[in-house]
């Protein structure tokens, strides 16, 4: 009997070193399952922060380009709206009485550029002030002229134009960016 108890404490020995062993694998599977599920949670999340982060930042580029062309066309609908003003403004001048000495001024120009003028072209409401202003000159009427005069050469092949609305034209891309900054404070 004595062999046979000894028999079973080894084999029992032998069976809880086994069973310890096999607790201790698993427990070392469990560890280093739980350890690898922690670094794929961690890696996960900063790969979704990554992404959020972005997102994020497309996003606010995108806001910022659409806040951009939004006062873009703010700017250029405003700047438009100044300029349509302005030539409203000066159509009116010609109703003024000093548009007398204004049409006298760009007549004068105008000939200084073609001295040797065989005519002046205005509008027929102006007319009347060209002859004036202009004696000894042949003075046309011209619907398509308003606010100013259009001197016409010898031989009517060369012509300037001298007119508000013209000038107006001329300054705009340098008043442009002057009247956006105004437009902007």
């Amino acid at each position: 009997m004595a062999l046979d108890a000894l028999l079973e404490n080894e084999a029992r020995a032998e069976i809880e070193r086994v069973r310890a062993e096999g607790r201790e694998r698993a427990q070392a599977i469990l560890r280093e399952a739980q350890e690898r599920a922690q670094a794929l949670v961690e890696s996960r999340t900063r790969a979704l922060e990554t992404q959020r982060q972005a997102e994020l930042t497309r996003a606010r580029s995108a806001a910022d380009l659409e806040l951009a062309a939004a006062r873009l066309n703010a700017n250029e609908s405003g700047l438009a709206q100044a300029f349509d003003i302005a030539q409203q403004e000066l159509r009116n001048v010609t109703q003024v009485p000093e548009y007398r000495e204004i049409l006298a001024r760009l007549i004068s120009e105008a000939r200084q550029a073609i001295p040797d003028a065989e005519a002046l072209e205005v509008n027929p409401a102006e007319a009347h002030i060209a002859r004036e202003v202009a004696p000894g000159i042949d003075v046309r009427e011209n619907p398509a002229i308003r606010g100013g005069v259009r001197v016409v050469g010898r031989g009517g092949k060369s012509g300037i134009s001298n007119t508000l609305e013209g000038r107006l034209e001329r300054v705009r891309a340098a008043l442009s960016p002057q009247i956006a900054r105004m437009m902007a404070e």
